[in-house]
């Protein structure tokens, strides 16, 4: 399916991150957002709670983000497209119903703008410290899949490519921005809508009475849904469930549960991975990172390769799956990788686990509120070609 051109401002804008956010939900089809105010995620709000009334969308500010939450997923149950938007404490509150989300296998969208934590922390300042928690952060075992734009640019784009991977594994998907790239404003162009490609909704064809809401799909893929008003009657629940989504409580049908919302992500790790590399079939160092930190390391890398190191890169698009065999594979080839990120180390610990002692490894971690020296990143290279 193509967007719907009135729902797309066509054209070159001077946008901030988080409101080109807002405007790829809009052009990804999203129309039903539901959230609470909170630093510094606000303005991704505040655009749709302006655009949606003249697109036919439905904007609710919710009484706390656990509310936030609980809304979207039952908005998409009722057959929407549906976005909500935190950051730190509010994530910490939507994790409990992110979980209900995987478990009910429910297509939606969750941006964290990140910032400086625990608690309170800096909510005006920037941080990448909840990536650990995107992974983990709800009980049980489960798979996410987690993307982190370094742009406003990639903040559109990228909305739309979760809004695509929520609907395809049918499943949360969570946009992992930050505070810089959410407030700072560059120029993003917005393509015609003939030109942006959208995932539908996939609703069972089967007739009322013959359909559940976790069949298993024809073709061995992710189940369809079953639309909401055209005479299907059904139940779902967070509970341990069979296809028909009624309590089955035992270890056999939790096995099928939890193995099927693992598979859907592991077996097709490949094909969600976007990694975008830079300079690596020569490289003896090579940094990765995501966000904005991708962006602070290039003059450092620059300089690097000015005085004759030879330094690749990789900008992790979609952080989680992690890239476990691109690692592996590159662990084997160089003397050292780097993991460039604004926490105490958290990707990190990701990236020494896969590398499993083949190089060396490094961290250029910072524990938020600015990002990192350029000089800092510089100096890790060096020490890591001694």
């Amino acid at each position: 399916m193509k967007a719907d051109p009135k729902n797309v401002l066509t054209g070159a804008h001077y946008l901030d991150g988080n409101h080109a956010c807002a405007e790829g939900a809009i052009a990804a089809g999203c129309k039903f957002f539901a959230g609470y105010p909170i630093t510094p995620s606000t303005e991704i709000a505040e655009r749709v709670s302006r655009r949606f009334p003249l697109l036919g969308g439905v904007f609710i500010q919710m009484e706390d983000e656990l509310a936030s939450m609980n809304a979207i997923l039952g908005a998409a149950w009722g057959g929407k497209k549906t976005m909500s938007c935190t950051s730190g404490p509010g994530f910490c509150l939507m994790m409990e119903n992110f979980g209900l989300g995987l478990m009910l296998e429910t297509p939606t969208v969750l941006v964290n703008v990140q910032r400086g934590g625990p608690s309170t922390g800096l909510p005006t300042l920037p941080g990448q410290a909840d990536m650990m928690q995107a992974k983990w952060g709800s009980h049980g075992d489960y798979e996410v899949i987690a993307l982190a734009p370094d742009s406003p640019q990639e903040s559109f784009e990228l909305t739309i490519h979760a809004f695509n991977l929520s609907e395809k594994y049918r499943m949360p998907v969570l946009i992992m921005t930050d505070e810089c790239v959410g407030h700072m404003t560059e120029k993003v162009v917005i393509p015609e809508a003939d030109q942006i490609d959208l995932v539908e909704r996939r609703f069972t064809k089967k007739k009322p009475g013959e359909a559940w809401p976790y069949d298993p799909a024809d073709d061995g893929g992710i189940s369809p849904m079953l639309p909401v008003g055209e005479g299907h009657r059904f139940h779902i629940t967070g509970l341990t469930h069979d296809h028909r989504g009624y309590p089955v409580i035992n270890a056999e049908a939790h096995e099928q549960n939890v193995r099927h919302m693992i598979d859907k992500v592991v077996k097709n790790a490949d094909d969600i991975i976007w990694l975008e590399e830079k300079d690596i079939d020569d490289a003896e160092v090579v940094l990765m990172a995501y966000g904005i930190s991708s962006r602070v390391m290039q003059p450092a890398i620059a300089k690097a390769r000015k005085e004759g190191i030879k330094v690749g890169q990789i900008k992790m698009v979609t952080v989680w799956p992690f890239p476990e065999k691109r690692v592996r594979e590159l662990a084997s080839k160089v003397k050292s990788l780097i993991m460039v990120e604004l926490n105490c180390g958290q990707m990190f610990l990701e990236m020494d686990r896969c590398a499993a002692g083949k190089c060396k490894t490094g961290l250029v971690g910072h524990f938020g509120g600015t990002v990192h020296k350029p000089e800092d990143i510089y100096k890790a290279i060096k020490e890591s070609i001694k």
